[in-house]
């Protein structure tokens, strides 16, 4: 059985973005964005905005750990070639 092709999305739409703001802990649209540090975004879906700060808090672990296995080594780089060419 033949599906029907699906049409082209309109080019001329704007996907919406959503925007967390850690002042007032709201998701915000494009239409309704406060300005200003105050937010965090953009983000593809209301589900991923929502969850900005736990987002924002394990990538700085992540980070934070990395950090520490580099200070751990020290400045020595990596054995293996990965020193760049002359």
């Amino acid at each position: 059985m033949c599906r029907p092709a699906i049409p082209d999305p309109n080019p001329w739409e704007v996907a919406v973005q959503y925007w967390f703001n850690v002042s007032t802990g709201q998701v915000e649209t494009d239409d309704t964005r406060s300005r200003g540090a105050d937010v965090m975004g953009p983000y593809a879906s209301e589900a991923e905005a929502a969850k900005a700060l736990d987002t924002a808090r394990a990538k700085t672990e992540t980070w934070d750990e990395q950090d520490r296995e580099w200070d751990a080594r020290g400045s020595t780089p990596p054995q293996g070639g990965d020193e760049p060419s002359a």
